[in-house]
């Protein structure tokens, strides 16, 4: 006859998957979404660290851009894309974030073959972070060649031929493998970068007050667009980062002041190299009559040749290359007149 102890041993082998279960389906499960998942750490990690071994066995390579499309839904505008991007293959390359839960369907072309592992995403989260995140890291990976990132919407249209960009963001160098390590030095990245804004110190305590001390003090707390321009440096500066990732990965509990993403990117880069940064974004956003945080939408009857020349002019030194939000409904419009004035620089 079996002892006392081994028949409660046996009781209890016995009972584990069955209370396994009721745990399951009876106590409330808790996620956290934006905790720093393993294998996003792993990306990160070969991101940062993966050195270049094919550079040098190439005759006179030219650098790239890579076009990062962070979306949530289908690319409407990937006509339009397809045509700026055509006849310049070797000089670009896409990747595309797509939330997972929305059944983004790939556009072909150009597109096939480019989305990336990619998480959930919901605006006043850090989700949208994370997901730029690793489309930098996959880019950094992928061609070393990649020495522009450039991050874009689904909403996001060129206002200029691929060859105007390509020469705008290069200064129509035709660099050589050597230049490669000055690179840095001499191509800024282009990201907004404010410190003045009436809402800014709302926005700093959204996570609660002083909840962002001692990594980031108020008086280094930058806004920017979300949209920018980086250079392959500060790429990796971003897909590195784990000390400020900590703070702005945290939840929000002021909903109405939380735009993480409008944040992180150009308080960090402010305070590593505010200097390699232009402080201006090329895309261009109208927050003319904006609500609830979004931008106007350009609808099909405002799409013309005038409104294409207005939205490329910067109150800067510099041109607008890209601009948002664009309704779906503006892609016929937007085809009328490619040929003869978005690509006709």
């Amino acid at each position: 006859m079996l002892s006392s102890p081994i028949l409660v041993s046996l009781a209890l082998l016995i009972s584990l998957p069955l209370v396994l279960f009721l745990s399951q389906q009876l106590l409330p499960q808790f996620t956290f979404p934006f905790s720093p998942d393993a294998d996003d750490l792993a990306l990160f990690h070969r991101a940062t660290t993966h050195t270049t071994t094919h550079l040098s066995t190439l005759t006179n390579p030219k650098p790239k851009i890579a076009f990062l499309f962070l979306t949530n839904t289908n690319l409407t505008f990937a006509p339009l894309w397809e045509k700026f991007f055509t006849g310049n293959n070797h000089l670009f390359n896409i990747y595309i974030h797509a939330d997972p839960t929305t059944s983004v369907v790939s556009p072909g072309g150009v597109f096939h073959n480019r989305f990336i592992s990619s998480k959930p995403t919901q605006r006043a989260s850090p989700s949208l972070i994370s997901a730029a995140r690793r489309l930098l890291a996959s880019a950094l990976l992928d061609d070393p060649l990649n020495q522009y990132f450039a991050l874009v919407s689904q909403h996001c249209v060129p206002l200029l031929s691929f060859r105007f960009v390509y020469n705008y963001l290069f200064k129509n160098q035709l660099m050589s493998l050597a230049s490669f390590s000055d690179f840095n030095l001499l191509y800024p990245s282009f990201i907004e970068i404010l410190s003045e804004d009436p809402n800014l110190y709302e926005r700093y305590n959204a996570r609660g007050e002083n909840v962002m001390l001692p990594e980031v003090p108020f008086e280094d707390f930058r806004v920017g667009s979300q949209f920018f321009i980086l250079n392959r440096k500060h790429a990796k500066v971003v897909v590195r980062d784990y000390k400020l990732w900590k703070k702005f990965r945290i939840p929000c509990v002021n909903l109405d002041s939380c735009y993480p993403e409008e944040h992180y990117f150009p308080t960090l880069l402010s305070m590593e190299d505010l200097n390699g940064c232009t402080g201006f974004t090329l895309t261009r956003v109208n927050w003319t009559g904006c609500w609830d945080g979004h931008p106007h939408l350009y609808t099909p009857e405002e799409v013309s040749p005038e409104l294409i020349r207005q939205l490329r002019v910067s109150n800067s030194s510099y041109s607008y290359l890209f601009a948002r939000k664009f309704s779906p409904e503006c892609l016929a419009p937007l085809m009328d007149i490619a040929d003869d004035v978005i690509f006709r620089d």
